[in-house]
């Protein structure tokens, strides 16, 4: 099924949407890639899922991408009495490493790596940074903080610590078993939360290997000092701006996004805008103004995908958000404002040949306005690389890698199609004329732009170029 647009659309699967029905109706509302977020919901939810969504494939003739979504190292209060209390501002509190069924003098907080790294001065942000609290006092059990926003707290409820680095994995045991399940299962991307280090991307690559892609979550600040590292260790990057947002000022995460959204298309990776982006459509059938500029304002920057969360997984109108935000990309990728507004941010020439290569071949194809691009890829770097320059002419990938096929479905202005191994030159020719007729993009008398990698069969090496009248 062909999308007339560029930028594609992820959609977290929840309670609201898991059944085999729901799942086709997000899927012909403009579904691309299916989010399974194993922060909630047992493995055997998610298996059904999975089924259902592979299911479905199956149905409609054309890959569909699914995203495992791991839960991370997420920092949680413990227990309190009566469930929870207020605290208010000025008062003085106690957080402590071992208890439950705390109070005031005594509030749990099971995590000696912060024990371990926070200083006095240093801020305590509980519940998304709802409540406050400045340490001023630390012994090996026991933190003494003074409340400098006050507000209920409750059991379990997140905390975070801007700019400290803190010694832990972003893979905890819940997250290694369920890895090895989603893997078992054939995710085609898995997510790591609460990536701090590069050293972090090669623990996560070293357990999943070229099983599946391996997708980081930009959420802690420390993050964003090393992103360069991370982003050429990871094979695409999501800009998780709900606790990026906690963890950074809210003023500067519009500017960081911009940032992130334009060093992934440096170097030829896609990137995903999530997070609260229609969120008011969880309980309204049409999203505010605000969360519409915020949808096209990533579409605008050149993002691969924008991705719905609550939505689609728990709000009252599923189907009628992912029609929304399909909607608002296609109106913003028709403004008269958008080439340029896109070009703004194009990345500059990349000195390696395949770069080039796959640079020529967006250029020329909208020089002889070709119908269409056709990237023979065996790994899917080709038509990412093909990807990058944002052209308007659409890219059809041709890969006989199933996993990629579905990968592909994250990366923008490309569908992708599974073919046989090409082994000559003149069989690439024919393929790629016949793939573009039967696939309506183009048509008799019509030219394609046609690049690939040659010898085929070696992943990486796009250094070939060619133009193609349709017979």
């Amino acid at each position: 099924m062909r999308r007339h647009r560029h930028a594609k659309i992820v959609a977290t699967v929840g309670p609201a949407s898991s059944s085999p029905e729901m799942l086709k109706a997000l899927f012909q509302a403009g579904v691309d890639t299916f989010r399974l977020n194993f922060s909630h919901g047992g493995r055997d939810d998610h298996a059904r899922v999975h089924a259902a969504i592979r299911a479905l494939e199956r149905e409609v003739g054309c890959p569909i991408g699914i995203l495992q979504d791991l839960q991370g190292p997420k920092i949680r209060l413990g227990t309190l009495q009566g469930g929870g209390f207020r605290i208010e501002t000025g008062e003085r509190v106690r957080f402590v490493l071992e208890g439950h069924d705390g109070d005031r003098d005594a509030i749990p907080l099971p995590h000696p790596e912060i024990f371990k790294a926070v200083t006095p001065g240093q801020e305590l942000l509980i519940d998304d940074g709802r409540v406050r609290v400045q340490v001023t006092g630390l012994s090996n059990d026991a933190i003494e903080a003074e409340v400098s926003v006050g507000g209920a707290i409750s059991n379990r409820k997140g905390v975070n610590l801007p700019g400290t680095l803190l010694d832990i994995s972003p893979l905890t045991q819940k997250d290694r078993d369920d890895l090895a399940f989603g893997l078992e299962l054939g995710v085609d991307w898995v997510a790591l939360s609460f990536v701090q280090t590069p050293s972090d991307v090669l623990e996560g690559r070293g357990l999943i290997g070229d099983r599946a892609g391996l997708m980081v979550k930009i959420e802690k600040p420390q993050a964003l000092d090393r992103i360069g590292d991370i982003i050429r260790l990871s094979d695409s990057v999501m800009v998780a701006r709900g606790d990026l947002g906690v963890e950074i000022p809210p003023e500067d995460v519009p500017g960081r996004q911009k940032e992130l959204i334009r060093a992934c298309r440096v170097a030829a990776k896609p990137v995903i805008v999530a997070t609260q982006m229609l969120d008011s459509m969880v309980a309204a059938p049409t999203p505010t103004r605000a969360e519409a500029s915020d949808v096209a304002t990533a579409i605008f920057d050149g993002a691969d995908a924008v991705m719905l969360s609550a939505e689609s997984a728990a709000g009252r109108y599923p189907v009628e958000a992912v029609a929304m935000m399909d909607r608002i990309i296609r109106r913003t990728e028709a403004h008269r404002l958008y080439p340029s507004l896109v070009a703004a941010s194009e990345p500059g020439d990349e000195e390696s040949p395949p770069h080039a290569v796959a640079t020529a071949a967006s250029g020329l194809a909208e020089s002889i306005h070709a119908s269409a691009i056709v990237a023979f890829t065996l790994s899917g770097t080709t038509a990412a690389r093909s990807a990058r320059r944002r052209s308007t002419v659409p890219i059809l990938a041709m890969t006989p890698s199933e996993t990629v096929s579905r990968q592909l479905c994250l990366l923008w202005g490309t569908q992708s199609v599974r073919s046989d191994d090409i082994v000559s030159y003149e069989e690439m020719v024919d393929h790629a004329s016949e793939q573009a007729l039967r696939h309506g993009y183009a048509r008799s008398h019509q030219f394609i732009v046609v690049v690939a990698g040659i010898p085929f069969g070696r992943a990486g090496s796009t250094n070939n170029l060619r133009v193609l009248e349709i017979p």
